[in-house]
């Protein structure tokens, strides 16, 4: 399958050829209902919660900063405000997360974007095999080893996620 034919969003499988993966085109997988959140991805994909990686987007002092975060878990954004050496940390509006990345809530993937941002990929992304993220629309997924997900992402390796309080 090219590039062209791909259920993936045509900049994101155009990034999988720059990233020389052009064989995870093939691995693209379309749904017709929305995989927009992680529990639709997991439910579409017959996969744990937590083999989604969410790309999410946040603003630290005002600057875009990707985190890559399990879907069973949520970021605690005290932990990103001090990898970062941040005042602030907030969740980043809509309008941004599109300059940003040039794709969507929902289907932001975890590489490819317009713009470069610093990548922070929390370590429960490790525990699987294999993960499920977007593939650039809201109906589409492809799934990646979590270390090569990380290191085509430029991600760093830290811990933000939420522990149970």
């Amino acid at each position: 399958m090219s590039a062209t034919d791909s259920p993936a969003h045509p900049r994101f499988a155009a990034a999988l050829d720059e990233l020389g993966l052009a064989e995870l085109v093939s691995e693209v997988r379309r749904f017709p209902e929305a995989t927009r959140t992680a529990q639709e991805a997991a439910a579409a994909i017959g996969c744990e919660l937590s083999q989604i990686c969410k790309s999410l987007i946040f603003a630290a002092d005002g600057v875009p900063v990707l985190v890559l975060m399990d879907g069973a878990s949520r970021v605690d954004l005290e932990l990103v405000r001090r990898e970062l050496g941040a005042e602030k940390v907030t969740r980043a509006k809509a309008d941004i997360v599109r300059e940003t990345t040039g794709f969507a809530i929902g289907g932001v993937p975890p590489f490819g974007h317009a713009t470069r941002t610093r990548v922070l990929a929390d370590r429960s992304l490790l525990d699987h095999e294999v993960v499920w993220a977007a593939a650039g629309t809201p109906y589409a997924v492809f799934p990646m080893t979590p270390k090569d997900l990380i290191t085509h992402a430029n991600g760093t390796l830290v811990d933000v996620r939420e522990l149970d309080k």
